[in-house]
């Protein structure tokens, strides 16, 4: 080096910031990734909690408590509910129950043509994607809700049996203002337990399921009274097995 040429000090706070930002980065990912492990397995714990347990629970249930309404619901195993009822909600709601793994990828293609070409929009969701919704989430249109729907009924479908979705199922449908589930439904509406239903009386609460805050399956409307007898003509023809096993 010669003499007189000056030196050249490298600034500390130049030379620490990449790796300064690389700790920071990798800080950020480990808390991701711890998170999202939590995230996952919170979410497997409480879907095998439910496997046993019944939901204490809907959102909609505590919408309706905390705004001061009565609500009734009274959770009852499937085998005290008639399988007129449960075969009934089969033919109305989710053909393919006893045979898909959450999802009826051919229902979700005729829905997505209807929509496309119609102003009005279809549905496709499943008995299995229902009971997600209403055990666990919260009702919405929205695509991260439907993403996390999916989620739980991949989860409820490979850690609950057929006949466990729909008893969890018919113990949180909502069948008219206040009145959630199925033994609460037969006693508002016909005076009886879900266990005496009759099958034309099971074929109208499965013809309200859709719209129960506008529908009167004891003052059946003619809309609702022609639907029921659509439901009762095919029960018999509709794979049921699954929820007697």
């Amino acid at each position: 080096m010669e003499e007189n040429e000056p030196v050249t000090v490298p600034d500390p706070e130049v030379a620490i910031e990449p790796a300064g930002r690389q700790r920071i980065y990798k800080r950020i990912a480990r808390i991701a990734a711890y998170t999202i492990l939590a995230m996952v397995m919170g979410s497997l714990i409480w879907v095998l909690v439910y496997r046993f347990a019944m939901p204490p629970a809907t959102f909609l249930t505590l919408r309706d408590r905390l705004a001061g309404k009565d609500v009734q619901r009274q959770p009852v195993r499937l085998t005290d509910i008639s399988p007129h009822l449960y075969r009934a909600v089969i033919a109305s709601e989710d053909q393919a129950f006893c045979t898909h793994n959450g999802f009826d990828w051919a229902a979700i293609a005729k829905a997505r043509d209807f929509n496309e070409q119609s102003s009005r929009t279809r549905g496709a969701s499943t008995i299995t994607m229902q009971t997600a919704k209403n055990a666990f989430l919260w009702p919405s249109r929205s695509w991260v809700r439907k993403g996390v729907e999916a989620y739980f009924t991949l989860l409820i479908e490979g850690f609950w049996p057929k006949q466990r979705i729909l008893e969890v199922y018919l113990s949180m449908a909502e069948w008219g203002p206040g009145i959630f589930g199925a033994e609460a439904a037969a006693r508002y509406h016909f005076g009886k337990s879900a266990a005496q239903l009759t099958t034309y009386e099971a074929a109208l609460l499965a013809a309200a399921l859709p719209s129960p805050l506008r529908s009167q399956p004891s003052r059946p409307s003619a809309f609702l009274t022609g639907r029921a007898n659509e439901i009762h003509s095919i029960t018999d023809k509709i794979d049921t097995g699954c929820s007697q096993k």
